[in-house]
């Protein structure tokens, strides 16, 4: 390349991007050692190589372009003209040099609120000389970024670790999944940005779309609709129905990259099948990746509320059909990013819910968020984005009605804590999982509580029961509820009132899924006739085998117990009910790994089953552990020193998703 400057003609033999330095500076390193990939407003420094004989002198006509997006302008901060100055500058693009003989060592700046994406960098004197490409990313490590996370163990799990763990089950019986996100993995940061190209927001503008991504609640939003397939050419597909066989089973997937690979290299044609723990990994991938961060969380008791009145109103037939809009969800995961939010008053910056899963539309499009998690425990229902549908998924009231064949209808009761329990996310730096149910909502009862459901214009709470006069009826398990075995489960009732009640109880069990579908009944028992006397219980017992159950629950391994008590005399009803996990059998590993040198895991699984189990696989993965997935022979070379979690799955005809983990320390 040849320039003019001061009138001296000035070759420039090489241009080094110091990848490695800078990237290391930038905490990109894990991404690429090739490759310029730098965060917003911190420094990076690039080297050109003059030819003998040419100097480079500084003064006012040295000037740089920084350029991103496909209609760079300087109106919409696509685009940065800036000459060399003495100093480095915090709050806009800069540039300073420091010269030697034949070299030029030129440090640049962005501007901690540009655009993210990919820019080109070049001199310009009337003629324009390419310096190179580079990745702009958001900042966490960056004061004047709105992503900006002061703590460093914070910046470590919410930005740059590469595997977590989902919380799943049932807040009594909370299971573990451990997910690689592998946002640093090769390829996977051109996909996440590759998201942003396939959004309808950049096809119709990319003028405005690319402005527009200096805005984390943007990119978030953006994300949140292009997660999910709905309405655009988004990376999953949703599948509640248990037919998997033109895609693959949601409770499959173990890690986000193979998924965004998939959809990257088909064409972005949407990956099927996902639920909601799956889009919320992938989104946290995507964040992370992109420099916002990010946690993935599980609410228990999720609510989903129709029709925005904040009020669960559920109505059954006699075999707990729900036979209305509303429903509520065993559990149902989302994200949360951490950002300020200047479109905001004060106080409400820090974590904002994001929902991936394509369950509410939101001026239109299948997204949720960002939502300040502060103004979800405050009530403050008309703050963007989505509060009131979060705020119903944590906080709203349930109740309940029994509608008969002949359409009478009867109150069955309701509760104000149902919805909303054990909110959930891993704890940072440790497998551990940390409740944030605080963060949500007020302690159930107290004068805040109150406060905010006022403001929530949420009158219908309804009082806590307790133990009160009356029939009372509620569903005992045994601990032992292992896949395989056969147990019983027993309906306990009460009666507390001051004379003998003749009662008729019904007693049975049906398989069930995460999100609350019912499958086939595995257990019921016929009605039973019983007199309780004054202040005395009584107990019916219901057994439930393998031969049954077997054949009718899903890979959640969930069984819904169901138990209906009616009062000859009076006809009211009264039911209790409860969601059981069959316990998994356990596999264990053994060995001893080290870089570079073959690692044999010996990995053991007891049968549980009264039958044989045929078409047996272990398959094993994990971030820079394995290549690829290693099936059935299980002998992998680790690639990185470290601490890196290792991911089994087992699976067999009769016997699937059968999970463990291990935290592997890699030596040198």
């Amino acid at each position: 390349a040849q320039e003019t400057i001061y009138g001296k003609l000035v070759e420039i033999e090489r241009i080094d991007l110091v990848c490695e330095v800078n990237n290391t500076d930038h905490h990109t390193l894990q991404n690429s050692a090739d490759r310029l990939i730098v965060r917003r407003g911190l420094p990076f420094t690039i080297t050109l190589h003059l030819r003998p004989g040419t100097h480079f002198q500084n003064g006012d006509n040295i000037n740089f372009i920084a350029q991103t997006g496909p209609i760079p302008s300087v109106e919409a901060q696509t685009k940065a003209k800036f000459s060399l100055s003495r100093f480095i500058s915090r709050s806009s693009w800069s540039a300073t040099a420091e010269m030697s003989d034949s070299t030029v060592s030129l440090t640049v700046c962005s501007h901690p609120n540009a655009p993210i994406g990919v820019y080109k960098l070049i001199l310009d004197q009337g003629e324009a000389i390419g310096l190179g490409e580079f990745v702009l990313l958001f900042n966490p490590w960056c004061k004047q970024d709105p992503v900006y996370l002061a703590s460093e163990a914070e910046r470590e799990e919410y930005v740059l670790s590469q595997d977590g763990l989902i919380y799943r089950g049932i807040p009594n019986r909370i299971t573990v999944l451990p997910w690689t996100f592998g946002q640093f993995e090769p390829g996977i940061l051109d996909i996440c940005l590759q998201i942003l190209d396939e959004s309808p927001n950049y096809i119709s503008d990319a003028a405005l779309d690319c402005s527009e991504r200096r805005n984390p609640v943007y990119v978030t939003r953006v994300l949140s609709a292009m997660i999910n397939s709905l309405g655009d050419k988004g990376v999953l597909v949703g599948n509640w129905s248990d037919d998997y066989e033109d895609g693959v089973k949601p409770t499959v997937w173990k890690d986000s990259c193979s998924i965004l690979r998939q959809w990257s290299n088909d064409g972005c044609r949407a990956v099927r099948y996902g639920q909601c723990w799956v889009f919320a990994a992938v989104a946290c991938t995507v964040s992370r990746a992109l420099g916002i961060p990010c946690r993935v969380v599980t609410n228990y008791g999720s609510a989903r509320d129709s029709n925005g009145d904040l009020v669960m109103e559920r109505f059954y037939n006699e075999f707990d059909e729900n036979i209305a809009d509303d429903s509520i969800w065993n559990f149902h995961v989302w994200v949360e990013n951490w950002m300020t939010r200047p479109d905001l008053s004060l106080g409400y910056e820090g974590w904002q819910a994001s929902d991936p899963t394509p369950q509410h539309r939101s001026e239109g499009v299948f997204c949720c968020g960002p939502v300040p998690v502060r103004a979800i425990k405050e009530g403050e229902l008309t703050f963007k984005y989505d509060v009131p549908f979060v705020y119903a998924e944590v906080n709203a009231d349930v109740v309940e009605y029994i509608k008969l064949r002949d359409g009478r209808v009867f109150k069955m009761g309701g509760s104000t804590t149902e919805v909303g329990k054990s909110i959930s996310t891993k704890a940072v730096g440790r497998d551990e999982r940390e409740d944030i149910t605080h963060n949500y909502k007020y302690p159930e009862g107290s004068e805040e509580e109150r406060r905010v459901y006022e403001k929530a214009n949420h009158h219908n709470k309804l009082a806590q029961a307790g133990e009160e006069p009356g029939l009372h009826i509620k569903i005992k398990v045994t601990p032992d509820m292992q896949i395989g075995s056969d147990f019983d489960v027993y309906a306990e009732l009460k009666n507390n009132t001051m004379v003998t009640k003749s009662c008729r109880v019904m007693f049975y069990a049906q398989a069930v899924s995460y999100n609350g579908k019912l499958g086939e009944t595995c257990g019921l028992g016929e009605f039973t006739e019983m007199n309780l006397a004054s202040t005395e219980g009584g107990r019916v017992t219901l057994r439930l085998e393998y031969a049954e159950y077997s054949k009718a629950i899903t890979q959640d391994r969930m069984i819904k117990l169901l138990a209906l008590l009616i009062d000859a005399e009076t006809r009211d009803f009264y039911r209790a009910k409860k969601t059981i996990i069959l316990d998994d059998p356990e596999i264990i590993i053994l060995g001893v790994p080290k870089v570079g040198q073959n690692l044999v895991a010996d990995l053991a699984l007891q049968n549980p089953l009264p039958e044989p189990l045929e078409n047996c696989v272990f398959t094993i993965h994990g971030a820079n552990l394995t290549d690829e997935f290693v099936t059935a022979k299980v002998q992998f070379t680790p690639k990185l020193p470290g601490q890196r979690k290792i991911l089994i799955d087992f699976a067999s005809d009769k016997l699937h998703n059968v999970e463990t983990y291990e935290n592997l320390v890699i030596y040198e």
